[in-house]
């Protein structure tokens, strides 16, 4: 099965599922737009890492669709589900443009993000914001951690199981 998706029609952004989501996991909506992510961008045309939560284990949060991050994010976050893996390819047109974002991104730089969708909420102040509201709101992104932390522990456990095979048939 070819997990790969041109969400924009014109190849503008490619989403590649790497991992996905466990069934019935959350995914961003009007009620939910509130994302947080962890995230390594590189270049295109030299595989360079131009930014990355990675390396200090930070949460990048943001809300989809109000213009605060490239237009590819807004677009491909908004069809992912929480503990879903995606790489997204983006365009310059869909990123930062002719005018980059110097010094790391060049003009015209098509990127390559690697986005892992952690937990999606409701903004503050909305009306899903009561006490009772919140308790719900914590309680499922507890679990939706719980399903985000179990896929990777899938995915290492499979990836060590088949280096294992690999290692005792050479």
């Amino acid at each position: 099965m070819d997990d790969v998706t041109d969400l924009t029609g014109d190849g503008g952004v490619i989403k590649k599922i790497v991992t996905r989501a466990k069934a019935g996991a959350l995914a961003p909506s009007e009620d939910l737009p509130m994302v947080d992510v962890h995230y390594e961008g590189t270049l295109a045309e030299t595989g360079e890492v131009f930014d990355t939560t990675h390396e200090d284990n930070s949460v990048f949060s943001f809300e989809l669709g109000k213009g605060t991050v490239i237009q590819a994010w807004d677009i491909a976050l908004k069809t992912m589900k929480v503990g879903e893996v995606a790489k997204i390819t983006c365009k310059p047109e869909y990123a930062y443009g002719a005018a980059g974002s110097p010094p790391d991104i060049p003009p015209n730089a098509t990127l390559i993000f690697e986005v892992e969708l952690l937990s999606c909420r409701p903004r503050k102040g909305s009306s899903l914001g009561s006490a009772s509201a919140e308790r719900a709101r914590l309680e499922e992104l507890k679990k939706q951690r719980e399903i985000a932390a179990s896929t990777r522990y899938e995915n290492t456990t499979t990836s060590m199981t088949s280096l294992a095979n690999t290692v005792t048939h050479v």
